[in-house]
């Protein structure tokens, strides 16, 4: 297989631990080991105790059964752990795709939900949003680029990285679409339970559609990328069947302590959630206060769900801009240019408690850039 160079992940690892403020980060502030221990009294024992053999490759039936409980009608049979959202994606692409597939890939989005299926040899078309439409998918274009070799199309939502949310109407007749065609849904849900308004959830892939694939993870809603434990759920049993196979071959199986601690998590995901959900609602008004005053320089579309947002400045090239922010400040912000988008576009993520700390270097910075020109 000869696949790109992952560009987002290459210029994290430049910085992510070098700067002393991550203003792109896309994950929610992630708890301690003792923070999620003290969720349940018995639970230090039972970590200390924790047998470190090898675990079931379809994951612990007990944390399968947690994860079908965040989905409304998906039994624990259905879900099948993964190292990550990241292995869950390589995996299930390599199971299901072929050489000469045509895929369908909503953008802009995370690279590996299209490069992977480059990689393979499918034919993509890329279903672009615009920040002109509010970032809102055109569902006319999707139906006018399907084929008869359509055999998936990939969709984020909450978005990463426009933070835009699928109306359900939207995503009731997306999935209209694909039915009448018998063509596969792959749903990157990792900001799913992440909504700021509960009445916008939408429902999972894998509950609304029988050819639906959900992918969850416990990095971004819960904060919790560490454990690096994520998953798919889906009525295709058959697909689940390849997909554990193939693990064979990348993590086999998962590892214990992650294991327990996501167990733990997810039995109290209604305060873990709760928590992040406060401090991204807390960050999004310090941010449209922040970007309200430098409206005359960028404008953006808020986002209704997760921890990051997609801005754009009216008249300056992010890169270079965030290369001097990086050199000057130690604040790392990414240009859009890592989700092969435009030159003036650049994540911004808002799930960390020093946000207001990173945002007012950031503000700093803007204003001495474009006091200078």
């Amino acid at each position: 297989m000869k696949i790109r160079d992952f560009q987002l992940e290459r210029y994290f690892a430049k910085y992510e631990f070098t700067a002393r403020y991550l203003l792109s980060s896309s994950d929610s502030e992630s708890l301690s080991v003792s923070d999620l221990l003290a969720f349940e009294p018995e639970a230090e024992r039972g970590l200390k105790d924790l047998w470190l053999g090898y675990t079931e490759s379809f994951g612990h039936p007990a944390l399968r059964r947690e994860i079908s409980k965040t989905y409304e009608a998906m039994p624990a049979e259905n879900v099948l752990v993964h190292a990550g959202a990241q292995e869950a994606i390589f995996n299930f692409m390599n199971v299901v795709l072929e050489a000469g597939d045509h895929v369908i890939v909503q953008s802009p989005c995370y690279q590996s939900l299209a490069e992977v299926a480059n990689s393979i040899g499918c034919e993509l078309t890329f279903w672009g949003t615009r920040h002109e439409e509010q970032w809102r998918p055109d569902l006319e274009f999707l139906e006018s680029s399907l084929k008869p070799k359509t055999k998936l199309v990939v969709i984020n939502s909450p978005n990463n990285p426009t933070g835009h949310l699928l109306s359900k109407d939207d995503f009731s007749s997306l999935i209209q679409i694909l039915r009448k065609r018998g063509v596969m849904l792959f749903s990157d849900e990792v900001y799913r339970l992440s909504e700021y308004d509960p009445g916008d959830q939408l429902p999972a892939a894998a509950d609304a559609y029988e050819l639906g694939v959900s992918l969850g993870v416990m990095s971004k809603s819960y904060g919790l990328a560490g454990l690096r434990i994520g998953w798919v759920a889906t009525r295709m049993k058959k697909v689940l069947e390849r997909l554990a196979a193939f693990k064979d071959y990348t993590s086999i199986c998962s590892s214990a302590p992650s294991e327990f601690l996501a167990m733990l998590a997810l039995r109290h995901a209604k305060p873990v959630l709760q928590r992040n959900r406060d401090i991204a609602i807390h960050n999004l008004a310090l941010l449209r206060e922040t970007l309200g005053r430098l409206q005359s320089q960028i404008e953006w579309v808020e986002p209704k769900a997760g921890v990051i947002a997609f801005p754009r400045f009216k008249d300056a090239d992010a890169e270079k801009f965030a290369e001097d922010l990086v050199a000057k400040k130690s604040v790392m912000l990414l240009p859009g240019k890592y989700f092969d988008f435009d030159k003036r576009h650049f994540r911004l993520g808002f799930g960390r408690k020093n946000f207001s700390e990173a945002l007012n270097l950031f503000e700093e910075h803007v204003v001495e850039t474009f006091r200078a020109l």
